[in-house]
């Protein structure tokens, strides 16, 4: 069935809204050459418009090139040349901005807005003052650098460090093998410029991370949503999709998966490892969230060795994302490319950072710091699954770890009219939406814990829903 985005509330007329999403969809491939489109009457039905809203939105497809009208049969996609998709796709720009009204409302400072829906810690659950002490230690020491550009791959010691801590993962990789980021975004930046051009096909989570998925598509990458299970990526479906694309790489969640908190499973690793090889395809694992993990977890890495992936770490959500220190780990013949293009877009990466980094987790209490953290969000974890329950919120798969709930409206197709009455009353909901590859309608929301047990959260949801 078709799944349209359409806002009644909107300035927009609903005959634009309609022509302007079967164009996405057509675009990005939802909807192939060929494909039937539901008849006129169903699509009516469906979406709650009338008739001639629905046969005023066809003709101007079929207008348009984008369908063929078949008399007695219906409408159907038409066959259309790179030329023509080209000329009425959105620019780079347009396509990729989709979502950022939520990073703007994330970095909003100062505006007493509630902000339930960030990818993030509250700043007071950091360690603010041990950040100040160590910057001040830094400062005095004559050997800190502070008017040097660094080197390429970063602060050597901080590198042989998290070297150290991978291995405590079971993840090998040598210092030789890490280069220092400006966090995981960079990370994950550099790794796309490197590996893909515009055209290039790529495997996501579905759902996923949403800020990623804006990168990649102002890159002009196509991405293919591979369904996300509480186990990891769902092995079938993408053997499914495998047999369909042939992608160049997989970015995915394994620890802590942004949005649903799930945990890969070693079964469900060895068998997308062996989808990876089979396909000749990377496998680009972001770690972020790992370090909020309580106990052991499973990483592909961890049985690879670099052939079929590169793996992706940051400290920006235990220390400071205003220190935006992030790294990652591949092959010695890929670092040295990704290196390469690291010099090229930013020439280094601050290297006063990255000592205060190395400096806060061998001489200070990070690990008793990560277990404190750890426990806090387990408490406002249990608080706030309750509090989703009285709202009248589902939560299918309870989280094992981190900051996230990922929850469902019962009976809805689409959060994002909630979000939108709750950024009216002062409070930032993430619908689910955002975190889909084509910002598909859908009826999850993601909880950011450690904002969730504020009582506004509460109140404006039984307002809301009826509860």
């Amino acid at each position: 069935m078709l799944q349209l985005r359409l806002d009644p509330e909107s300035s927009l007329p609903l005959v634009d809204q309609i022509v302007g999403s079967v164009r996405q969809h057509i675009d990005d491939r939802l909807l192939r050459p060929g494909m039937r489109l539901p008849p006129i009457r169903g699509l009516a039905e469906s979406h709650h418009i009338s008739r001639f809203t629905a046969v005023e939105a066809y003709d101007r497809l079929v207008a348009a090139g984008y369908l063929q009208s078949r008399r007695g049969s219906g409408f159907y996609v038409a066959p259309r040349p790179a030329s023509a998709r080209r000329e009425h796709q959105p620019g780079p720009v347009e396509r990729a901005f989709d979502n950022a009204g939520v990073l703007q409302q994330s970095l909003e400072e100062g505006n007493g807005r509630l902000k339930v829906g960030v990818g993030w810690l509250p700043p007071e659950w950091l360690d603010e003052e041990g950040l100040r002490r160590n910057i001040r230690l830094l400062a005095r020491r004559a050997d800190t650098r502070v008017a040097g550009y660094g080197s390429v791959l970063g602060y050597a010691p901080l590198r042989e460090q998290i070297g150290l801590r991978l291995a405590e993962i079971g993840i090998d990789a040598p210092a030789a093998q890490i280069v220092l980021t400006h966090g995981a975004t960079q990370a994950l930046d550099i790794i796309a410029r490197t590996l893909l051009v515009a055209g290039d096909c790529v495997l996501v989570d579905d759902p996923g991370y949403w800020n990623l998925f804006a990168n990649l598509r102002l890159q002009g990458i196509r991405l293919v949503g591979v369904p996300r299970t509480d186990d990891g990526p769902d092995p079938e479906a993408l053997a499914v999709l495998l047999s369909e694309h042939r992608p160049k790489a997989f970015f995915t969640h394994s620890v802590l998966h942004n949005p649903t908190s799930g945990n890969l499973a070693p079964a469900n690793a060895f068998r997308v490892l062996q989808l990876a090889e089979q396909h000749d395809f990377l496998i680009i694992e972001d770690d972020t969230y790992g370090d909020l993990h309580p106990g052991p977890a499973t990483r592909f890495a961890q049985f690879d060795r670099f052939r079929q992936t590169i793996y992706v770490g940051s400290y920006s959500k235990t220390l400071s994302g205003a220190l935006r220190v992030g790294f990652f780990a591949a092959s010695p013949e890929l670092t040295a490319r990704l290196a390469d293009v690291k010099i090229i877009t930013c020439v280094s990466t601050s290297e006063f950072s990255e000592r205060l980094v190395y400096q806060m987790l061998t001489e200070g209490p990070y690990r008793k710091f990560v277990d404190r953290v750890q426990g806090r969000l387990a408490g406002v974890t249990e608080q706030t699954l309750r509090l989703l329950e009285r709202a009248g919120l589902a939560v299918d798969n309870e989280p094992k770890g981190g900051m996230f709930v990922w929850a469902r409206i019962p009976g809805s197709a689409d959060s994002t009219p909630l979000a939108r009455q709750a950024a009216d009353a002062g409070i930032m909901l993430s619908p689910g939406s955002i975190f889909r590859p084509q910002t598909q309608a859908s009826p999850w929301l993601r909880f950011n814990v450690a904002y969730a047990t504020d009582p506004r959260l509460e109140r404006f949801l039984g307002e809301a829903l009826g509860r």
